[in-house]
């Protein structure tokens, strides 16, 4: 969309479907409105009710017009409020600052809440800053106003005026404002003060219940403001009460004003903070994005009736990562809250569907019978160069395999979003690895989450950017955000219906295959199976010597290793299909193989990764074998990959495809 139309035009935010006018402050702020230019953005200072107030809008609005709400000092340390009207947030202030947080400052606040999102229609949940006194503000208005929140940035804050400006405890306080602050609350005397109930520290259940996060920027030596008297109490509550809370200490550069003033080292990590939770209090309508398919009825009544559930995550290091996957716990938590769940985190760097077929039953199906499984691998299924018939066999596999252990799971099928893919999208053409595995779920009327096309149509529509905003294939805490609102959607609509007394789990019937050779019955056979020679050894706990980096499982575990030329290792199997999963470091060698006394096959097994990294990777060395008994034999080769430091292979195990 053409940036200069945009501000001009109605624009329409798939969140919800709703419309979000442009700002047109000519027609809205009161007479007396001067505009100057705040760090190259514009700035509107106007009067509200009497009171200055300021308004500072970013050249490009993010959908949704979300915001920043300084409680104090509005031109000290303001690198990350610069940041996030850069990338779309509106400032705003009003000039309360003698009414330290009180009761009649709130209802100024309230009141220019309303106007704010009424006139200016911007989102309604706000992000609040609160520096030094900033921080009465900020705790006193959230606790009053949960819903309208959506987190809470303090530097330095006031959270106990027994602290500051009283100066009942270390800090000497002020007795100016101190004076002040008694006549704007009302307070006739001291002890009066001393049993006001209502400072930030107190009645912090409502603010925790709700989630809203917190983060606090403090500095260790500040006397005006001490930590033990205001952070650290606060936290510490919070944090009990089950609240969202981080601390970061900020010890570089000079200290100034008894340690009260001290240097933001992190202005990106406060703008994306607030970034994240404001952008994911937006209710983002992804359902052009979802296919049903079969639904997730039969995970409903289990929930609900049986009060267990079991749910599965499998992937590779997006889903392995911190991130959606928490979030998608959290809601299934509070979504059925009488419920009791297990959840079991299969995601693992690198892999895709193949190795996801024969690790299935030690990754997931050994904790027991699992309800609902999400599954992820278009990323590395494209970027490990996994061929069509690959992708096929390996998504078809997984499917097959879940459902004969369970006919009644509820799958969902995801596809996350990097940057081939948004080229391919953004030129009218479905990635050929979403096509393929796309192939599978339908065949197998699986529902689909397509997060790579949906990122790629918000990138599209100017609603984030990618190297902003997004990131790398391995989302920020915004990218997170992003993925978590659409998965959290798709549930709730999946979930949305009411559960009738005579609804009954029903059972999948599996239809004919796709592929016949489908690693539908794929497992991990123990590199003990082999028939070894002096050419090989296996070690016990292997670790490496090199400083490359590993993976889990993959380190301090059993190895089979051959390092130099010499006879071939044996192993006898039944299967159609047959591979190894090695640790492919920067020693990785060239091997030959054959299958049943055919010709050797050769195969190097360094990779574009191997360098840094001893990565796990596996390697289909047969496939649409026979039904007998067959003989796999490796050996390494003279010749290696000239990138190479050794002529090592390295199995952790071998695996198959039963009958």
């Amino acid at each position: 969309m053409n940036r200069n139309i945009r501000n001009i035009i109605i624009v329409f935010f798939l969140s919800n479907l709703s419309i979000f006018a442009q700002i047109d402050i000519d027609s809205i702020v009161e007479n007396g409105r001067k505009e100057s230019l705040w760090k190259g953005f514009k700035r509107y200072d106007f009067k509200y009710k009497q009171r200055d107030a300021r308004l500072i809008v970013p050249s490009h609005p993010l959908s949704g017009n979300p915001w920043i709400w300084r409680a104090r000092f509005p031109d000290w340390h303001t690198d990350a409020d610069s940041i996030l009207v850069s990338e779309g947030f509106h400032l705003a202030y009003i000039n309360t600052n003698d009414k330290y947080g009180s009761p009649s400052a709130i209802k100024i606040w309230d009141d220019f809440y309303d106007f704010l999102i009424t006139d200016y229609k911007l989102q309604e949940k706000v992000a609040l800053i609160g520096v030094s006194r900033g921080g009465l503000f900020v705790y006193n208005w959230a606790k009053k106003n949960l819903e309208k929140v959506a987190c809470i940035y303090a530097e330095a804050p006031v959270c106990d005026f027994k602290s500051w400006p009283a100066g009942f405890g270390e800090s000497e306080g002020s007795l100016n404002d101190w004076k002040k602050l008694k006549e704007e609350y009302g307070f006739v005397s001291d002890d009066e003060a001393k049993l006001y109930s209502n400072n930030p520290i107190d009645s912090l259940e409502a603010l925790a219940e709700a989630k809203v996060p917190i983060l606090h920027m403090i500095g260790l030596k500040d006397k005006i403001v001490p930590v033990d008297e205001n952070t650290f109490p606060l936290i510490n509550k919070y944090l009990k009460l089950g609240g969202n809370a981080s601390v970061v200490t900020c010890t570089k550069g000079i200290q100034e004003l008894e340690g009260h003033h001290f240097p933001i080292e992190t202005p990106r990590l406060v703008a994306d903070f607030i970034k994240y939770h404001s952008l994911n209090n937006l209710p983002l309508d992804a359902s052009n994005y979802h296919q049903e398919g079969s639904g997730l009825k039969n995970s409903q009544i289990k929930f609900e009736r049986n009060k267990t559930g079991r749910v599965a995550f499998l992937g590779g290091s997006i889903t392995h990562n911190s991130g959606w996957r928490d979030s998608i716990c959290n809601y299934l938590v509070k979504r059925f809250p009488e419920t009791t769940f297990e959840f079991i985190a299969a995601g693992i760097p690198s892999m895709g569907t193949t190795p996801a077929a024969f690790r299935l039953e030690r990754d997931v199906l050994s904790h027991g019978k699992v309800d609902l499984l999400f599954e992820e691998a278009a990323v590395n299924d494209a970027s490990n160069g996994r061929t069509k018939i690959e992708q096929i066999r390996g998504m078809e596999g997984i499917v097959r395999h879940l459902r004969k252990s369970n006919s009644e799971i509820d799958i969902v099928m995801m596809h996350f979003v990097d940057p081939d893919k948004i080229a391919s999208y953004s030129n009218s053409i479905e990635p050929d690895v979403i096509s393929n595995h796309n192939k599978v779920a339908k065949h197998y009327n699986i529902p689909i989450i397509n997060l790579a096309k949906e990122v790629t149509d918000r990138i599209n529509n100017n609603e984030f950017t990618w190297n902003n905003d997004f990131k790398n294939i391995h989302p920020s805490p915004f990218g997170q955000g992003i993925y978590a609102n659409s998965m959290v959607q798709f549930l709730n609509n999946a979930y949305s219906s009411h559960i009738d007394s005579d609804d009954k789990i029903l059972s999948y019937n599996l239809p004919i295959k796709i592929d016949d050779y489908s690693y539908d019955n794929g497992y991990l056979l123990d590199i003990t199976a082999a028939k070894l020679n002096k050419s090989w050894i296996i070690d016990s706990l292997w670790k490496p010597k090199d400083g490359a980096n590993t993976r889990p499982n993959y380190v301090n575990s059993p190895m089979l290793i051959g390092n130099y030329p010499g006879k071939a290792l044996k192993l006898k199997f039944e299967g159609n299909s047959v591979g190894i999963a090695v640790a492919a470091g920067p020693d990785a060698g060239v091997i030959e193989y054959r299958v049943d006394k055919k010709e050797w096959t050769t195969l190097n097994l360094f990779t574009k990764w191997s360098m840094h990294l001893h990565l796990p990777w596996y390697y289909t060395l047969a496939t649409g074998l026979s039904s007998n008994e067959h003989l796999l034999e490796i050996r390494i080769t003279e010749t290696k990959d000239e990138r190479s430091i050794g002529r090592t292979c390295r199995i952790r195990y071998f695996y198959t495809n039963r009958y």
